[in-house]
């Protein structure tokens, strides 16, 4: 097959390429996995890539901008149709993709094929297509079509569509000649490349969890969900602020992981409206879609449902627990189906208790060695397959996977802060509870916790002493008032004692110490120990007097 002029024709090119590869992106999701794979073969001076998107998905919308600030334009779907190429991959199925003129490789964009999926909620075919129901063969039984798996999407007029289809266990070629024994023949097993990606990060874990603002003794909760009515996001929207406002905030740190296709399929701003509360609460929502990767590989536990992210962590050898568990969005045979029935379902009862003991159980590690035969061995055989594909022999020194980035994200602080004080000990919540006080921060706050609020914390302004004054004032229900000032911190109390302190990374925390001891009537001593989310601090205070 002759090589494509894309993206311009060849005589105008800088690099006289050899080859061209034709990246299907169907939507953001499919995106991921083949930036996953591609630099196998993108950094190949004889290999051009080409990007294009067949607008078949439901979840298209954010593909374009995606790819743009990633430096990837978009060819023309009707144009690419039109062209010879020598290689096609995807990370998905739907669209004309018959209409290739190349060997066409279908990578799972996931954790292998285990979601039932109607074809019904496929875009809709448009133009002259017509429905493929004549060619296909009758369901039996309340067998349902799995996505990747299914005839539906595996062949057009009786003939398979993709040269190479990519699994990366046995079992789905098992069930593959259940559902569609035409497509058996292009069965490649070729592992699973995020899974090996995910396995060679873990050695960058302390990185991950430093860049996410984790400390050591802190524990990491990653909240995961994939897309649709039954995952646990779209079972119930309230589950990420419902979890940060049980936890201690010194103690644990919780992450939030969306399928990218909530985003899109909502839009990104109503998506950031309705998580603006959970955000306040102190969860880290990932703005990407490409960091819960790292994300997983620093969790401590993963709370989840049906999707791969779930099935990845509990590959990791992290505990899962389920928010969602729905049996019958799933392939009963699949991994992520034995994940199902394996794994320990979350509770709202003693929740902290349960994070804090949470485990693998045998059946869920079991469940977790049906994701791939060949650990460790993707990179290679996807590059053996493309090389052969692309008719070129392999560098001398081939490409590996490259390692997922730090997650530059920091944990945001929350506005509003319950705060209880036993002893020496501080242990701050986001929401009231027992023996609390409440302590809110200036910075785009709810007015009414303000009011409430016996401690109020401002931000590094001009003059401290002044804010902290004005602010007593302005607030007749506020006991202290207290802000960044010089190196440290200041505090001032409605009796008009006012304290300057530093030593502690835990600022915030301190004012909540001076005004349990002046309620107590104890004095402020030069080094005020104290212990949150048993880590331990050490605070000097000068007291200034008149």
């Amino acid at each position: 097959m002759p090589s494509s002029s894309y993206p311009v024709p060849r005589r105008w090119r800088t690099v006289p390429t050899e080859r061209t590869l034709l990246a299907v992106v169907h939507n953001v999701t499919a995106a991921t996995r083949l930036l996953d794979v591609l630099p196998l073969f993108a950094g190949d001076p004889r290999v051009q890539v080409v990007f294009t998107c067949p607008d078949s998905s439901a979840f298209t919308r954010g593909t374009e901008e995606y790819l743009a600030a990633r430096g990837i334009p978009l060819e023309p779907w009707d144009d690419v149709v039109a062209e010879d190429f020598d290689w096609a991959l995807a990370a998905s199925y739907g669209g004309d993709l018959h209409k290739l003129r190349a060997p066409l490789t279908v990578l799972p964009h996931g954790m292998g094929y285990n979601k039932f999926l109607e074809t019904g909620n496929r875009k809709p075919e448009t133009g002259n297509r017509k429905p493929e129901t004549g060619n296909r063969k009758p369901e039996t039984g309340n067998r349902k079509p799995v996505f990747g798996l299914s005839e539906q999407w595996l062949m057009h007029n009786g003939e398979v569509i993709a040269e190479h289809h990519v699994l990366s266990h046995p079992e789905q070629l098992t069930r593959l000649r259940q559902y569609c024994p035409e497509a058996a023949d292009h069965a490649v097993i070729a592992g699973d490349s995020c899974l090996d990606r995910l396995h060679d990060a873990r050695e960058l874990r302390e990185s991950y969890r430093q860049a996410l603002g984790v400390t050591g003794e802190q524990t990491l909760v990653l909240i995961s969900s994939t897309w649709g009515q039954l995952s646990s996001y779209g079972s119930g929207p309230d589950l990420p602020d419902r979890i940060a406002r049980q936890l201690p905030l010194d103690e644990f740190a919780v992450v939030l992981a969306l399928h990218p296709n909530i985003g899109h399929g909502h839009y990104p701003w109503q998506l950031k409206m309705w998580l603006r509360e959970c955000e306040r609460a102190g969860v880290i929502i990932l703005p990407e879609e490409d960091l819960w990767q790292p994300a997983a590989v620093a969790a401590d536990v993963t709370i989840g449902d049906h999707g791969s992210v779930t099935y990845y962590s509990a590959c990791l050898g992290t505990p899962v627990l389920l928010a969602a568990a729905p049996h019958e969005a799933v392939d009963p045979d699949s991994p992520v189906a034995a994940l199902l029935r394996a794994a320990p379902s979350l509770t709202d009862e003693n929740l902290a208790g349960q994070l804090r003991t949470a485990t693998q159980p045998a059946a869920l590690i079991a469940a977790t060695e049906l994701a791939t035969s060949v650990p460790g061995e993707s990179a290679e055989l996807l590059t053996d397959l493309g090389y052969r594909t692309l008719r070129l022999p392999p560098p001398a020194e081939p490409a590996g996977f490259t390692a997922f980035p730090l997650p530059r994200v920091q944990r945001p602080e929350p506005g509003a802060q319950w705060i209880r004080i036993l002893g020496d000990e501080v242990t701050r919540f986001t929401a009231a509870s027992p023996d609390t006080h409440l302590v809110v921060h200036v910075d785009g706050p709810d007015p009414r916790q303000l009011r409430r609020a016996e401690i109020v914390l401002g931000d590094r302004f001009p003059d401290p002493g002044r804010w902290i004054a004005v602010t007593l004032a302005e607030f007749p229900g506020c006991e202290w008032a207290a802000c960044p000032a010089g190196s440290g911190w200041l505090a001032g109390s409605r009796d008009g004692l006012v304290v300057s302190f530093t030593g502690t990374d835990l600022p915030q925390a301190v004012p909540s110490l001076l005004y349990k001891r002046a309620q107590l009537g104890l004095g402020f001593p030069g080094q005020l120990p104290f212990t949150a989310g048993g880590r331990k601090h050490e605070v000097r205070l000068t007291v200034h007097y008149g």
